[in-house]
């Protein structure tokens, strides 16, 4: 689990590519689940929350660019 603190100190590139690979994660453990054999169904669960807490941040930093 990421921290929103932590996330807020990444520049946008860093974000985007945490982003990138957490998508390509999730991707991979759903295919899992689909075929039976994931080992931590939470997982998935995990991901999604931590690519919205991602892009929470970067909401907030475009609103605060754009002010």
């Amino acid at each position: 689990m990421l921290n929103v603190a932590d996330l807020r100190t990444l520049s946008r590139q860093e974000l985007e590519d945490k982003i990138a690979a957490l998508k390509k994660s999730l991707f991979e453990m759903i295919s899992q689940k689909e075929a039976g054999r994931i080992e931590k169904p939470s997982g998935i669960k995990t991901a999604r929350r931590d690519i919205a807490r991602i892009l929470t941040v970067l909401s907030e930093m475009k609103q605060r660019k754009d002010k």
